[in-house]
């Protein structure tokens, strides 16, 4: 065999499950364009919700108990993958979270192929950095992908991993699906019916699941210091189970007597709807981001987006020109900027509208992400 003959990758992604969130829209965007270049792929994981997608497109999904930290079920499952490698003539194993890693490392070390991951997010430390131990399994990689700026630094400085294996792949919005003329008005009328959102306001939006650090109670304590009073609130996303910070933020609206004001939306299979009959658009974690998505979908669909300044909003908004930063943590700041973002006029909320936009489609598409990861692909089977 000519040693010039180009390598054609076959990849396995792994990770914990297929039911939501960020990790899994991405691992079903790059199996998607896969596809479409004919490049044979599969999926590992627990399962989920999200499998359909995949099955839609035509890649075949493994389930196995991938979500477990339990020792004795890593090694089977390495065992597993090893198995599905060797059957399938995989010679990529892409890793996206540290559990499912362990075991996807394992077998791709015992199968003798290239093992490549994902960094997603900075991951807890622990008590006196115990946690760097699990952790450093997701900089094992021949490359190791990281999806912000700000994780890359993270990893520099945690891991002292050599910045020549990194490489900064953003994540993106498929703006098939997040781009204002994408969007028909029959789907903007059942949005606003089915959830009996007036249509006399202005809407504020914040999509994220309900958690403390995406910062829900935030965006509650700034709504009374508003000036604007014209408003609706939109806070959009699954609490997941975390009932008691549910009911402290029921408290924080009975306390600042915004019944009525604010509306939660657990559910929503159509969120581009949503923001498109939304007026701003808020990212408010309390904590850096290891990108923002809810940021970059706002800046997709036009809407003049707020976004804390910390994490991945540094480089995904252009403070002034896309979109607005505040404080982050501060209710007077975010309230400052609601109320500059309320009282834009149709012209200058154009402008940014469509430099958002612009923002969007020139660094933070599905097609920039996936044709960067193929180029991984490819470059780690040169040797």
């Amino acid at each position: 065999m000519s040693k010039n003959k180009k390598i054609k990758p076959v990849v396995l992604q792994v990770l914990p499950e297929m039911e939501h969130g960020g990790v899994e829209v991405g691992t079903t965007e790059i199996a998607s364009e896969l596809q479409k270049q004919k490049i044979q792929n599969f999926v590992a994981s627990k399962g989920g919700r999200m499998v359909y997608l995949l099955d839609k497109i035509g890649v075949k999904h493994f389930t196995l108990p991938l979500k477990s930290k339990n020792p004795f079920t890593i090694l089977r499952n390495a065992k597993e993958l090893e198995k599905i490698i060797k059957d399938n003539g995989i010679n990529i194993v892409h890793a996206r979270s540290r559990a499912p890693a362990w075991s996807a490392y394992l077998a791709a070390k015992r199968a003798g192929v290239v093992y490549v991951t994902t960094y997603h997010g900075t991951y807890g430390l622990g008590p006196l950095g115990i946690k760097k131990i699990y952790n450093r399994v997701m900089t094992f990689g021949k490359i190791v992908i990281a999806i912000s700026e700000h994780i890359k630094n993270h990893i520099i400085e945690h891991y002292k991993v050599d910045p020549k294996k990194i490489r900064l792949i953003h994540r993106c919005v498929n703006i098939n699906n997040f781009s204002p003329e994408n969007v028909t008005s029959e789907r903007m009328i059942k949005a606003t019916e089915e959830n009996h959102i007036p249509e006399d306001k202005q809407i504020i939006t914040l999509v994220g699941r309900i958690t403390r650090w995406k910062g829900q109670h935030l965006l509650i304590e700034a709504l009374p210091k508003l000036k604007n009073n014209n408003y609706h609130c939109l806070i959009v996303g699954s609490d997941q189970g975390r009932k008691k910070y549910r009911e402290e933020l029921d408290e924080l609206i009975k306390k600042h007597n915004l019944g009525g004001r604010v509306q939660f939306i657990d559910h929503s299979f159509d969120i581009p709807a949503l923001l498109m009959i939304s007026d701003v658009v808020l990212s408010t974690a309390i904590e850096p981001e290891a990108f923002g998505r809810a940021s970059i979908e706002g800046q997709a669909m036009g809407k003049i987006v707020l976004a804390s300044n910390i994490g991945g909003s540094l480089e995904n908004l252009i403070d002034g020109v896309s979109g607005k930063l505040f404080e982050s943590n501060n209710p007077d700041s975010l309230a400052e900027a609601i109320d500059w973002a309320l009282s834009l006029s149709n012209e200058e909320r154009k402008k940014i509208s469509n430099a958002a936009i612009e923002n969007v489609r020139n660094n933070f598409t599905k097609q920039i992400m996936c044709d960067k990861t193929i180029a991984v692909y490819n470059e780690v089977l040169k040797d």
